[in-house]
């Protein structure tokens, strides 16, 4: 294991109070019934103070069972031993409420009924917030676009704003290992299922998660593990941003949004796009000066929730922080009119890998970054971390050879580590990538060591110029920072689906051999890269099974077998001069 808590400076700048302790006993009332305005009823377990009063409330829906322990009763006790009633709520279709389990598509009305419910009863003092992560936080987005009266605010920790681009796909391509396995490995029915087709390995075809993945079309996958999810297969069918995914993204109505967010998430979470896009979403178009200017986030060197340890890195005790606890100052200040001290700081919180700190920032992206080209370079052989690909401050010359590598859909590049979760198979979070570095169907370009600490804090991006003989194809993109000892722990990663290069909504074939200029959003990060390390950048066109494989055909996206090889081409010439984008911090 890697541990940073030797590098760890002081994070005496940036105070995480203890939360004030529990002040009264508190009862609680299970399958509590809330009629939704079709005539359905969800229920929820309601927890409170015993004694009589109105009190702030909030709400928290689940698609994972009120009754699961320990986490079903962690934060509910929390914070109604704190003041506030905690009405915990299965989703519609799932465990103890009524109707038809579909994810996503009723959770704009059954929240605004649920808020409007909770306002209303005796114990309320008509203050709603909503509270919790992953599903229990895309729920929280979708609630407040439909502006229910009496919701004050919302705290959504590592969860998606936009369900197709940081969720289903990430910016459009498609997450095979986490929509099976979250999806209709668990999902497909009211009760949580058997996780044995995703978890499995070495076993039968039908419960082996090493063989099931591989299987195509993609839309008859299911069926191998004995499931027969219609919402995966309207997943597939809608694999391009359409209304079906449009009418539930919260950042298509930032602007409509009245109320002030914190996020919460990780650098190496799977919904790290929707932590970043939520606050910076609200704070730029919010439609009150309260949601623009209150609004607030935390960031850290995690992946699905706050941790110590991420990936094979231990970035040390001060790196962990108690998300209730600052959950609790933010629902003090809004819902219950403390002085919690929550609203006299900072807006942005972030953790700052590398120098293993955490220091508060006035806006994300932060105003004082300078977007610093780093330009490819090579003799046309940069496969592998062997080869002779580079990274340069200096733009390219005229003439320079590209790097060529052919992308084989039955032989992948293996996904290690990123931005993933939930129990995916796969290695997550920061990991050494030598071993996929080794490749000759990954291009590797590295810088010389450096004589500075140099600080990437900010939006990631890859600029490439490339080519293709495939009418679709897939280019992947890794930001790495490499130790003075040959270890190479990725940063930060994104996926260009090619016939997205343009737009999600409106996707065009290639046309092979043409050289398109094509931006791969590698979504963001904060990172000092110290004095002796390098910065590098993988470039390849798989990360599977973490991304589903481009079979390079052009076919209707999950309904063919058919595969074909194709070969990329990578130029880096002063007419076509591929780079990555770093957002740097003065130091």
């Amino acid at each position: 294991m890697v541990t940073l808590a030797a590098l760890a400076l002081s994070a005496a700048e940036v105070q995480f109070p203890a939360p004030r302790p529990p002040s009264n006993e508190i009862k609680l009332e299970n399958l509590v019934p809330i009629p939704m305005r079709d005539g359905v009823i969800l229920y929820a377990d309601v927890y409170r103070p015993a004694k009589e009063g109105k009190y702030p409330v909030l709400v928290s829906r689940t698609p994972y069972s009120t009754e699961r322990y320990p986490s079903a009763y962690e934060q509910a006790v929390f914070f109604s031993r704190r003041g506030y009633v905690f009405v915990y709520q299965d989703v519609r279709g799932r465990h103890e409420s009524e109707g038809h389990w579909e994810p996503f598509r009723n959770d704009i009305e059954d929240g605004y009924d649920t808020i409007e419910w909770a306002a209303k009863q005796p114990w309320s003092n008509g203050k709603v917030g909503m509270e919790g992560g992953s599903y229990l936080g895309h729920v929280q987005w979708r609630a407040a676009m439909s502006l229910p009266p009496h919701l004050v605010t919302i705290f959504p920790s590592v969860a998606a704003t936009s369900l197709y681009a940081d969720w289903i796909t990430l910016n459009g391509g498609w997450r095979l290992s986490f929509n099976f396995g979250w999806g209709p490995v668990r999902q497909e029915s009211r009760i949580m299922q058997n996780t044995g087709p995703h978890t499995i390995h070495d076993g039968p075809e039908a419960i082996s998660f090493d063989k099931i993945l591989w299987h195509l079309p993609l839309m008859d996958m299911q069926k191998l593990a004995g499931r027969n999810a219609q919402f995966y297969r309207d997943w597939i069918q809608h694999p391009d941003y359409d209304d079906y995914w449009k009418k539930l993204n919260a950042e298509e109505v930032f602007d409509q949004i009245p109320i002030p967010v914190h996020t919460l998430g990780g650098w190496f979470d799977i919904f790290s796009q929707g932590t970043l896009r939520g606050y910076v979403g609200m704070s730029h178009q919010g439609k009150t000066a309260a949601a623009r200017e209150k609004s607030r986030m935390i960031i850290g060197p995690w992946g699905h929730g706050p941790s110590q340890k991420t990936g094979v890195i231990d970035f040390g005790p001060e790196a962990n922080i108690n998300q209730h606890a600052v959950a609790l100052r933010w629902f003090d200040y809004w819902l219950a009119g403390l002085d919690s001290g929550i609203q006299n700081e900072p807006p942005v919180t972030i953790y700052v890998m590398g120098r293993g700190v955490w220091r508060q920032e006035k806006e994300y992206p932060l105003a004082r970054t300078r977007y610093t080209k780093m330009y490819f370079a090579s003799g046309g052989s940069a496969n592998t971390d062997r080869g002779d690909g580079r990274l340069s401050w200096d733009p390219p010359p005229a003439g320079a050879k590209p790097d060529q590598y052919q992308y084989d859909p039955n032989n992948p590049v293996p996904s290690l580590g990123g931005n993933n979760c939930c129990g995916t198979p796969t290695a997550a979070g920061p990991q050494d990538q030598r071993p996929v570095e080794g490749r000759q169907d990954v291009l590797v370009y590295t810088s010389d060591r450096l004589d500075r600490a140099v600080e990437v804090t900010g939006p990631v991006k890859v600029v490439l110029h490339a080519s293709s003989d495939a009418p679709d194809t897939d280019f992947v993109a890794k930001l790495v920072d490499v130790y003075p000892d040959g270890r190479a722990f990725n940063v930060c990663e994104g996926i260009l689906r090619a016939r997205y290069r343009e737009s999600l909504s409106r996707p065009r074939p290639l046309e092979p051999g043409k050289i398109y200029e094509m931006t791969i959003d590698l979504v963001g990060t904060s990172n000092a890269f110290l004095p002796g390390h390098r910065i590098r950048v993988d470039i390849t066109s798989s990360h599977f099974p973490q991304f589903d494989r481009n079979p390079n055909t052009g076919e209707p996206f999950g309904t063919s077998a058919a595969t074909r090889v194709a070969r990329q081409a990578v130029h880096h010439s002063s007419a076509h001069p591929s780079h990555i984008v770093l957002p740097m911090i003065p130091q």
